[in-house]
């Protein structure tokens, strides 16, 4: 039952957001809006410049030690319980973690040029 409510209650406010749009919206339009964009280049531009791949690197490189760090809050909530077994682990896993950042460094992977 409370499903239905769910669904009825933000039905209704969709209903209600596509009426005030209709109510308080502007009624004409400007000519500058109407022209096509494309993803931030001017539009119909025969080349868009692409990023460079020093930025992909180090974006990955962000996005695999970030989602690594998501693991140790996980293992503070349960430290206290696991005692010194779960330190060892966790000493283990930091450890491989620097060896990956030390190899990136080392790589160059962080000097923006």
């Amino acid at each position: 039952m409370e499903i239905l409510i769910v669904f009825g209650v933000f039905g209704l406010l969709g209903v209600v957001m596509l009426f005030l749009n209709r109510l308080l919206g502007p009624r004409s339009t400007n000519p500058a809006k109407e022209q096509p964009f494309e993803c931030g280049s001017p539009p119909l531009e025969t080349e868009i410049k692409p990023y460079g791949l020093k930025f992909y690197l180090v974006a990955l490189v962000f996005l695999v030690f970030d989602v690594e760090v998501v693991f140790f809050f996980p293992w503070a909530l349960v430290f206290k319980e696991m005692g010194m077994r779960a330190g060892l682990v966790m000493l283990i896993y930091v450890g491989i973690l620097l060896v990956g950042f030390i190899y990136a460094w080392r790589k160059g992977a962080f000097q923006w040029e």
